[in-house]
């Protein structure tokens, strides 16, 4: 999933030196949600693996 994040961001970031906002804009909000998504779900791991010990 991070790996989708940085993909999308890259294509932002592309698209926005070559001056397509529209286009720039909805992949750097799909790379946002992406990484929160990608964030979140390592928080949740982290705290299941110190709930196990």
């Amino acid at each position: 999933m991070l790996y989708y994040a940085v993909v999308f961001l890259v294509i932002a970031l592309i698209a926005a030196a070559l001056g397509f906002g529209g286009i720039a804009g909805a992949s750097a909000g799909i790379a946002q949600i992406l990484f929160f998504l990608f964030l979140l779900f390592f928080v949740v791991a982290v705290i299941v693996n110190f709930a196990r010990r």
